[in-house]
C-alpha cells in the first residue's frame, strides 16, 4: 500500500473577501471531489482573504498509480483560471518502510 500526500498553497488576486475567497476554495474542492478518489480539504489560511492551501491525500497498491493521481490533480489545481499556485509539495511513502 502506498499513501501520496499534497498541499497546494495558492493566491486567489480578485478575492475582495472571505465570503468570495471561501467560494472559489469550495469550487475548486468540489470539482477535485468529483473527479478524483482522494481526499480533499482545506487546510490553512482560513482567515486570510486572498491565501488558500489545500491539503489532498490518496491511497493505492501501486506507487505509479499514486504518482500519476497526484500529477493529474496538480494539473486541475493549476489550471483553475481564479487562482495562481504559489508552492506544491508531494510525497508519497509506502507504511512498511
Amino acid at each position: 500500500m502506498y499513501v501520496g500526500f499534497a498541499r497546494y498553497d495558492f493566491l486567489i488576486p480578485a478575492s475582495g473577501s472571505l465570503k468570495d475567497k471561501r467560494q472559489v476554495v469550495r469550487h475548486v474542492v468540489g470539482t477535485l471531489r468529483n473527479k478524483f478518489n482522494a481526499s480533499i480539504a482545506e487546510v490553512d489560511f482560513q482567515d486570510l482573504r486572498q491565501r488558500g492551501a489545500i491539503g489532498v491525500s490518496c491511497v493505492s497498491e501501486s506507487s505509479f498509480h499514486v504518482k500519476k493521481m497526484l500529477q493529474e490533480i496538480e494539473r486541475v489545481v493549476r489550471s483553475h483560471y481564479t487562482i495562481e499556485v504559489l508552492s506544491v509539495e508531494t510525497e508519497v511513502v509506502h507504511p512498511d518502510d
